[in-house]
Protein backbone atom coordinates (compact mmCIF):
# COMPACT_ATOMS: atom_id res chain seq x y z
CA UNK A 1 0.00 0.00 0.00
CA UNK A 2 1.03 3.39 -0.89
CA UNK A 3 1.20 6.35 2.09
CA UNK A 4 0.85 9.46 1.86
CA UNK A 5 2.72 11.88 4.50
CA UNK A 6 0.88 14.55 5.71
CA UNK A 7 2.84 17.16 8.03
CA UNK A 8 0.35 19.23 10.20
CA UNK A 9 1.28 22.76 11.00
CA UNK A 10 2.24 22.53 14.43
CA UNK A 11 4.50 19.60 13.46
CA UNK A 12 6.08 22.29 11.01
CA UNK A 13 6.37 24.73 13.32
CA UNK A 14 8.20 22.29 15.89
CA UNK A 15 10.88 21.10 12.68
CA UNK A 16 11.43 25.08 12.21
CA UNK A 17 11.67 25.96 15.87
CA UNK A 18 14.52 23.03 15.97
CA UNK A 19 16.46 23.54 12.76
CA UNK A 20 16.64 27.28 13.86
CA UNK A 21 18.22 26.48 17.19
CA UNK A 22 20.63 23.63 15.79
CA UNK A 23 21.52 26.11 12.74
CA UNK A 24 22.10 29.11 15.41
CA UNK A 25 24.32 26.04 17.82
CA UNK A 26 26.05 25.22 14.78
CA UNK A 27 26.00 26.40 10.68
CA UNK A 28 24.74 23.59 8.81
CA UNK A 29 23.91 21.23 12.10
CA UNK A 30 20.19 22.69 11.03
CA UNK A 31 20.62 21.09 7.85
CA UNK A 32 22.10 17.45 9.27
CA UNK A 33 18.88 17.62 11.71
CA UNK A 34 16.64 17.94 8.62
CA UNK A 35 18.35 15.27 6.75
CA UNK A 36 17.60 12.60 9.54
CA UNK A 37 14.15 14.01 9.50
CA UNK A 38 13.50 13.46 5.99
CA UNK A 39 15.51 10.03 6.01
CA UNK A 40 12.66 9.26 9.38
CA UNK A 41 9.69 10.37 7.37
CA UNK A 42 11.15 7.81 4.59
CA UNK A 43 11.63 5.12 6.94
CA UNK A 44 8.13 5.99 8.46
CA UNK A 45 6.37 6.01 4.56
CA UNK A 46 7.97 2.46 3.99
CA UNK A 47 7.32 1.25 7.42
CA UNK A 48 4.05 3.00 8.93
CA UNK A 49 3.05 0.48 10.92
CA UNK A 50 6.53 -0.75 12.83
CA UNK A 51 6.64 1.07 15.52
CA UNK A 52 3.92 0.36 18.94
CA UNK A 53 1.03 2.02 19.21
CA UNK A 54 1.02 4.36 21.78
CA UNK A 55 -1.66 7.30 23.12
CA UNK A 56 -4.71 7.22 21.06
CA UNK A 57 -3.13 5.43 18.30
CA UNK A 58 -0.10 7.55 17.43
CA UNK A 59 3.17 5.90 16.90
CA UNK A 60 6.70 7.89 17.41
CA UNK A 61 9.71 7.18 15.53
CA UNK A 62 13.44 8.52 17.10
CA UNK A 63 15.29 10.60 14.99
CA UNK A 64 19.10 9.13 14.38
CA UNK A 65 21.49 11.31 15.65
CA UNK A 66 19.45 14.33 17.45
CA UNK A 67 17.42 13.54 20.68
CA UNK A 68 14.14 14.01 19.07
CA UNK A 69 11.07 11.70 17.90
CA UNK A 70 8.50 11.95 15.52
CA UNK A 71 5.09 11.78 16.70
CA UNK A 72 2.96 10.13 13.86
CA UNK A 73 -0.10 8.47 13.39
CA UNK A 74 -1.72 5.98 10.67
CA UNK A 75 -5.11 6.57 9.32
CA UNK A 76 -6.17 4.84 6.00
CA UNK A 77 -3.64 5.68 3.38
CA UNK A 78 -2.70 8.59 5.37
CA UNK A 79 0.13 8.93 7.72
CA UNK A 80 -0.06 12.18 9.28
CA UNK A 81 3.01 13.87 11.47
CA UNK A 82 1.44 15.45 14.42
CA UNK A 83 4.71 16.49 16.31
CA UNK A 84 8.85 16.86 16.76
CA UNK A 85 9.38 16.74 20.13
CA UNK A 86 12.51 16.21 22.04
CA UNK A 87 12.74 12.79 23.65
CA UNK A 88 13.08 14.12 27.42
CA UNK A 89 9.56 16.50 27.13
CA UNK A 90 6.59 14.90 28.70
CA UNK A 91 4.10 13.29 26.05
CA UNK A 92 1.18 15.53 27.92
CA UNK A 93 2.46 18.71 26.01
CA UNK A 94 0.59 16.47 22.89
CA UNK A 95 -2.75 15.37 24.11
CA UNK A 96 -4.14 18.37 22.81
CA UNK A 97 -2.47 17.95 19.79
CA UNK A 98 -4.08 13.98 19.32
CA UNK A 99 -7.22 15.08 20.92
CA UNK A 100 -8.18 18.02 17.94
CA UNK A 101 -7.35 15.36 14.97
Amino acid sequence: MKYSVIVSPEAENDLKEIFSWYEDARIGLGYDFLLQVDAGLNFIKRNPEIHPIEYKGTRKHIIKRFPYKIVYFVKEEKIIILAALHGKRSFGLLKNRVDNV
